[in-house]
């Protein structure tokens, strides 16, 4: 079985080694030739005749006069190419990132969240210092690729993908690892900086780990498709979440206890942990890894998580009881960090924690993720002077937190890690947005050019105008709140 798992893999290589292009596709080549010749003119003569339809995603090169249709417009304006008429050129990147091209096995679409396909890929740093190119398109390196996310995914033109590399590799200064994830932060419209400024700030406040993330351009089947940030994914590794890992449907009740990856989750799937929280709405975990729980695993897991519940909604909120099972510094970094980016789903969705081997051992809070929704709140009157659980929607229940802080032990403890951030870290925030706006703001204005609705443009003005008026509020509200000359 594994030799032939390997000669399929060389075979498909190979398959995909023979058909390489660099660069980016004139418009008009429908055929993946990297050419605009009558071969595209017969492409696109079927393609209209079977009926196709425009897909901003992934017709780009194919709808020629960009109308959005794909119609006899196209055939003539394929017509005037082969007789020699320029066509307009198509969206390019910015030569500011390293340029990450990913050619298809067949240069076929990526449609599924499922069901990888086979890809081959080569980092270009463009001559930038401090970044390492990988394969060229000469000698390009393997991959699989598949489609990733939730709304992003169904929502959007611009989609975001998950990498499954053939080898391990460090790529851009971060561990080497098989598995990685391009985020299209096609929602960030706040400047871009909803990932990179909590995770920075939480390597900051001593959290173990938190995903590195860098901001990169991308080019798919030759066509440009904008700013994205490539980032590792979570998952339990020595140089990620590096707790023991625990086998799928693990029968021996000694080691149960861990390693556990989990993610608070906001809607049902299949392999859940549920539960009828204290108070009264349904609390989803999602095991991570494992992935595939035998009963006694899902008996161990969903039994502490319901100690847990119970002593969280306690009337006595002088107990310590919660504390055996949840790590309180790690609860209240995590939980500032959401505060100080005024994430309405910091508890919703997306929130992670883990746990090591062993009985005495406490769930830990974190990696971070997905800060899509921060400052979401703002309207022209909003001032960021409420909580995150305070006048949340309805369909955006927070679990445990606002109960949890209603413990006074846990406000102190808040209070001591606001602290250090305000005194520490905070004052070097200013710098950290101002690098980061002058990295990535010619990329953003040549994404705005491929997806003009995407509001990824002028990065450095959405930077300035979030600070000013979002994230310097909340952090000062806050301080009220917390400081020691606080209630």
């Amino acid at each position: 079985m594994m030799k032939s798992n390997i000669l399929t893999i060389l075979f498909l290589t190979c398959a995909i080694l023979s058909q390489a292009q660099s660069g980016l596709r004139p418009r008009g080549d429908v055929n993946c030739d990297w050419e605009v010749n009558i071969g595209d003119l017969n492409a696109l003569v079927d393609s209209i005749s079977s009926g196709a339809k425009y897909h901003s995603f992934y017709s780009y090169a194919t709808d020629v006069n960009g109308d959005q249709e794909i119609n006899i417009s196209d055939i003539n304006m394929v017509i005037d190419a082969i007789l020699g008429k320029q066509l307009p050129p198509m969206p390019s990147y910015s030569g500011t990132l390293p340029v990450l091209f990913i050619n298809t096995d067949g240069y076929h679409d990526i449609v599924s969240k499922e069901e990888y396909i086979y890809a081959f890929w080569w980092l270009d740093n463009m001559g930038l210092e401090g970044y390492e190119s990988i394969g060229s398109p000469e000698e390009p390196q393997t991959m699989q690729i598949k489609g990733r996310g939730n709304a992003t995914w169904t929502m959007h033109d611009k989609k975001p993908f998950r990498l499954k590399l053939i080898n391990a590799l460090p790529i851009l200064g971060m561990p080497p690892s098989k598995h990685w994830v391009l985020i299209s932060a096609v929602d960030y419209w706040i400047g871009q900086f909803n990932d990179a400024l909590p995770f920075e700030i939480g390597r900051q406040m001593g959290m173990s780990w938190n995903p590195g993330q860098t901001p990169i351009e991308v080019v798919l089947n030759g066509q440009y498709i904008g700013l994205y940030h490539l980032t590792e994914k979570i998952r339990v590794d020595k140089n990620r979440v590096n707790v023991i890992e625990q086998k799928n449907n693990e029968t021996d009740a000694t080691k149960v206890t861990g390693g556990w990856l989990l993610e608070i989750d906001n809607y049902e799937e299949p392999e859940q942990i549920v539960f009828t929280e204290g108070n009264g709405w349904v609390f989803w975990a999602t095991p991570h890894s494992p992935e595939k729980l035998s009963n006694i695993q899902r008996t161990y897991m969903t039994d502490l998580l319901m100690k847990a519940d119970s002593a969280i909604y306690c009337e006595d909120k002088s107990s310590t009881e919660w504390e055996r099972y949840i790590d309180i510094d790690s609860l209240a970094v995590f939980y500032i960090i959401q505060e100080i980016m005024d994430n309405i789903e910091g508890f919703h969705g997306s929130c992670y924690f883990h746990k090591q081997h062993g009985d005495s051992t406490k769930l830990i809070f974190g990696p971070l993720w997905d800060f899509g929704s921060s400052f979401s709140r703002y309207t022209s009157t909003y001032e960021f002077n409420h909580f995150i659980y305070d006048d949340a929607p309805s369909n955006l229940h927070l679990r445990w937190i606002a109960e949890i802080a209603k413990f006074p032990r846990f406000h102190e403890c808040v209070r001591l890690h606001w602290k250090h951030f305000y005194n520490d870290i905070y004052p070097k925030l200013d710098r950290f947005l101002d690098e980061f706006g002058d990295k990535v703001e010619a990329a953003g204005n040549c994404d705005h050019n491929r997806w003009p609705k995407s509001e990824c443009d002028n990065i450095k003005n959405r930077i300035n105008f979030t600070r000013n008026h979002f994230l310097n509020k909340k952090v000062a509200w806050l301080n009220e709140q917390w400081s020691e000359t606080g209630d």
